[in-house]
């Protein structure tokens, strides 16, 4: 490939001390095994793993204010002094020990993704310890200290890019992300959520469409709590392609957290491993299909930590190597046995829940005005496909 590699692994094991501490949701044993697995199937081989610095601070100030950069610092040195304040030393963002350091390394990592990918040295980039899409400018929010995946678009803007399209499939809203383009045309924000009726952080309501002059560039799909495979992918291509085809971004940012899924503790729909690899499949051929292939994907929550996010983000990852991972193939054993070693629980035998997902193409089908799913998609193309010169 003209002497750049198919896809770039943004790796460095220190990512396991962004840590909450016991009993946090946001257990870094989630990363380790992700990477485990990647390894069992020998993915790390096909890919380029590279590790790259933390972020300093002239990168983290492309978005976070340099006294919220500062209050980190602190509450990273002396956990006991956040009291709450720039959102630091919460139940959802406990100070600890290192948090600036662990948290700019995973920055790092993804805008570093996003250099490569821009520069040519690598198609695609994969930091599935990002995503980290909640934290603001001025503060920490829902288990997000720096917000890397605005900084990666930050930093495409920095080099030149001129049209960042970021597709966020969490199933809470990408609400920091969207924030800081909020009046910026260069940059189109997507993201299919959870209801914000329903789930944290309570915004992302189609009518969240941009600011002055910058109009349509916020998208939001604001899905019925119980949405399964059918519905959240019949959402997903019903406003993702028309909008990326009209776009035509030279770089497509994704976040693919994987708390859409049925198991999950923390949210609401009913998603399978299944459509979320037919999700992140579809951006793969989206970024193909409209940015040259420049495509970097971030991880992003995800709380059932044994079953669903290490394969989950193994398929990711498969995908981006284009080397994907067979879905009816056993999980290695050795990768379970060190599933029950560290967690003690049983980790899954296949790669596949067992559901071959299908869904309705919104136009051609029709939609039902009495669906609530087909009222979320309706509302949200009524919000902002004019503003793109498309048709509602």
């Amino acid at each position: 490939m003209s002497g750049r590699s198919q896809l770039m692994l943004m790796w460095d094991e220190a990512v396991t001390g962004y840590d909450f501490g016991p009993g946090h949701p946001m257990d870094p044993v989630r990363l380790a095994l992700t990477m485990r697995l990647v390894e069992a199937y020998g993915l790390d081989r096909v890919a380029r793993t590279v590790a790259a610095a933390p972020a300093g601070d002239s990168t983290l100030r492309l978005v976070h204010r340099p006294d919220y950069i500062e209050a980190v610092r602190r509450a990273s040195a002396d956990p006991r002094s956040a009291d709450g304040s720039y959102g630091l030393g919460t139940p959802d963002d406990p100070a600890f020990a290192g948090m600036h350091e662990a948290a700019a390394l995973i920055a790092g990592l993804s805008v570093s993704g996003a250099e490569a990918v821009w520069r040519g040295e690598a198609l695609h980039a994969v930091n599935f310890t990002g995503g980290l899409h909640h934290a603001m400018p001025g503060g920490a929010s829902g288990f997000c200290v720096y917000n890397d995946a605005a900084l990666a678009v930050a930093r495409l803007l920095e080099l030149g890019a001129e049209r960042v399209a970021y597709v966020d499939v969490d199933v809470h809203h990408g609400d920091g992300v969207q924030a800081v383009f909020w009046d910026d045309p260069r940059v189109l924000t997507i993201s299919l959520h959870e209801h914000p009726r329903t789930l944290f952080p309570q915004t992302g309501w189609p009518e969240e469409t941009g600011g002055e002059g910058a109009e349509g560039s916020a998208v939001n799909v604001a899905l019925p709590a119980g949405t399964g495979d059918a519905g959240w992918l019949r959402a997903f291509h019903a406003v993702v392609p028309e909008l990326l085809a009209t776009f035509q971004p030279q770089v497509l940012v994704t976040q693919h957290g994987a708390d859409t899924h049925f198991e999950d503790p923390l949210a609401h729909l009913a998603v399978s491993l299944d459509a979320q690899r037919l999700v992140a499949e579809a951006c793969h051929a989206l970024a193909h299909e409209h940015a040259g292939g420049r495509w970097l994907a971030l991880g992003g929550g995800g709380y059932a930590v044994t079953d669903v996010v290490p394969r989950s983000w193994t398929h990711l990852v498969g995908i981006a190597a284009e080397r994907p991972v067979d879905p009816e193939a056993a999980v290695p054993e050795e990768w379970r046995s060190e599933v029950f070693r560290r967690t003690r629980q049983l980790g899954p035998l296949r790669m596949t829940d067992g559901r071959k997902p299908v869904w309705q193409d919104f136009v051609s089908s029709g939609y039902d005005p009495a669906d609530r799913l087909d009222q979320a998609v309706l509302a949200t193309r009524r919000a902002v496909f004019p503003s793109h010169g498309l048709l509602p």
